[in-house]
C-alpha cells in the first residue's frame, strides 16, 4: 500500500515525552500559562497600536502585524499540544496535522520576512529620517506586508505537500509534540535527500536572506546612531532598534537550527525543546520586549488606561 495513501487512514500519534509522564504534566502547566500570557499580551500591543492615535505610524503598523502573527503562530498548535500533554490520547488526525503543517511553515516565513521589513523601516527612520514620511507611505507599508506574508504561503505551499507525501511506509508514530517538517521528514522510509535540499534552499530564500538584510540595515543603523551629537537621541534609537534586535535574535537562533540542517541529523530532544521555545518563549516575550522597552507603549496604555477611568467616572 502507497505511504500516502495508508497516512490519510491513520491517526498520527504525537509521542512528545510519552515516556516521561511527569515532565509532561510540568511542560502542560508552564505551557497553558505561558499561552494565556501571550494571548494577553499580544493582544495588548493589537489594542494599544489600534487605539491610540500617536501609534498610528508604520512601525506600529508592522508592530500589530507581528503581534497577529505570534498569536496566530501559538494558537495553531498548542491548542493540540495542551489536549495532547493533557491525557493518554496523543492523536491528531491526518488533516489535523497538515493544517497544522501549513499553518506553522506559513506563520513563520512570514514572521522571518516581516523582522526583515521592520528593519528596513528602522533604516529609513534612523538613516533618512528627512525622507521617512515620504518613503515609508501607507501604500508600501501595505505592499511590503502583502509581499511577507505571499511569499510566506508560497513557502508553506511547496513545503507541506512535499513533506506529508513522502512514504512512510506504515509509520505513524511522529517523535515530537506537534507536526513539524523535521520530524515528519525523520519518519520516512525512503532517502529524503531531494526535500531535504529543497527545503535548505526555501530556508536559505525565506531565513537566511532576511537575516543578511537585517543584518546589513543594521551595520548602516549603527553608523548612523554614533554620528549622532546627543546622547538622548542615541539612547531613543537604540531603546527602539535594540527590541527589535532581541526579537530577532530570539526568532532567527531557533529557526536556523532546526531549518538549516538536514532532519536526520538534529538531536530529538533538542529539537522538541526549540520547538517549544521560538513556538511559546519568542511570542510571550515578543510584547514584553516592545513595551517594557518602549516610552511609547508605555505612554500609550497609561493614557488609555486614565481615559477610560476618566469615562467610568463620568458615567
Amino acid at each position: 500500500m502507497d505511504g500516502t495513501n495508508e497516512s490519510t487512514q491513520v491517526n498520527f500519534i504525537l509521542l512528545g515525552f510519552s515516556d516521561r509522564p511527569h515532565l509532561e504534566r510540568i511542560l502542560f502547566v508552564i505551557i497553558l500559562i505561558a499561552y494565556l500570557l501571550t494571548l494577553v499580551g499580544n493582544t495588548t500591543i493589537i489594542l494599544v497600536s489600534r487605539l491610540d492615535p500617536h501609534l498610528h505610524t508604520p512601525m506600529y503598523f508592522f508592530l500589530t502585524h507581528l503581534s497577529f502573527l505570534d498569536l496566530s503562530f501559538t494558537t495553531s498548535s498548542i491548542p493540540q499540544l495542551l489536549y495532547n500533554l493533557s491525557g493518554r490520547d496523543k492523536t491528531i488526525s491526518y488533516t489535523g496535522c497538515a493544517i497544522q503543517l501549513f499553518l506553522f511553515l506559513g506563520f513563520g516565513g512570514v514572521e522571518c520576512l516581516l523582522l526583515a521589513v521592520m528593519a528596513y523601516d528602522r533604516f529609513v527612520a534612523v538613516c533618512k529620517p528627512l525622507h521617512y514620511t515620504v518613503t515609508m507611505n501607507p501604500q508600501l507599508c501595505l505592499g511590503l506586508v502583502s509581499l511577507a506574508w505571499g511569499c510566506g504561503v508560497a513557502n508553506s505551499l511547496i513545503m507541506s505537500p512535499m513533506t506529508l507525501w513522502l512514504p512512510r511506509c506504515g509509520y505513524h508514530k511522529i517523535d515530537h509534540f506537534l507536526c513539524e517538517m523535521p520530524a515528519l521528514i525523520r519518519m520516512a522510509c525512503v532517502n529524503t535527500a531531494v526535500v531535504e535540499g529543497i527545503a535548505f534552499i526555501l530556508a536559505v530564500s525565506i531565513v537566511l536572506s532576511p537575516l543578511v538584510f537585517i543584518l546589513i540595515s543594521y551595520v548602516y543603523i549603527v553608523r548612523a546612531v554614533l554620528s549622532i551629537q546627543s546622547s538622548l537621541g542615541r539612547q531613543k534609537v537604540f531603546s527602539t532598534c535594540g527590541s527589535h534586535l532581541m526579537v530577532v535574535s530570539l526568532f532567527y537562533g531557533n529557526i536556523i537550527y532546526m531549518y538549516m540542517q538536514p532532519g536526520t541529523r538534529s538531536s530529538k530532544d533538542q529539537g522538541k525543546f526549540l520547538t517549544l521555545f521560538y513556538n511559546i518563549v519568542t511570542p510571550l516575550l515578543n510584547p514584553l520586549i516592545y513595551t517594557l522597552r518602549n516610552k511609547e507603549v508605555k505612554g500609550s496604555m497609561r493614557r488609555l488606561i486614565l481615559e477610560n477611568l476618566s469615562l467610568r467616572k463620568k458615567l
